[in-house]
């Protein structure tokens, strides 16, 4: 074999060992960015999970308190129950939220209650205040339940 023929074939073989390098350098730092990313979404969700559970033991003090509507405090609860720890829900003495929510979720709220009727609002807040009358005991006993409750690790 020529002597400029092994010469062309080294250099040619370390311009392809140069390019894989360049490749795989590349692919290495992809991965790192990925996992960088990774952590940061797992911390944010950790973070956002921690905040829900505090304010479910702030809406449950505000319950115990009699700071907060009844009914409100269950919507609440349960929307922020069904990211948490969605089973609770179905359990004793939790279940009242879900109970409550399911009685109240057709009315209007926000925006949509201001737009609404007058005369239809009065009607839905008698409703919403007999929910409340009905179930108060219960949503004040699985609130002190709840302000307690020890939350599994997501």
């Amino acid at each position: 074999m020529p002597q400029w023929l092994q010469w062309a074939l080294i250099v040619g073989g370390l311009i392809v060992i140069v390019i894989l390098l360049a490749v795989i350098r590349r692919q290495l730092s992809g991965v790192a960015e990925q996992r960088i990313r990774k952590q940061k979404a797992e911390a944010f969700q950790k973070q956002r999970r921690t905040d829900m559970i505090e304010s479910i033991r702030v809406i449950a003090m505000a319950v115990e308190a009699d700071q907060i509507e009844y009914s409100e405090a269950c919507l609440r609860l349960k929307g922020l129950l069904d990211h948490v720890q969605p089973e609770l829900l179905d359990q004793s003495p939790y279940q009242v939220f879900q109970q409550v929510h399911d009685k109240l979720q057709h009315m209007p709220t926000h925006r949509a209650r201001k737009a609404t009727d007058k005369k239809l609002v009065a009607k839905m807040d008698k409703e919403r205040f007999a929910v409340e009358k009905e179930y108060g005991e219960a949503i004040q006993q699985a609130a002190s339940a709840i302000r307690q409750h020890t939350f599994r690790d997501a």
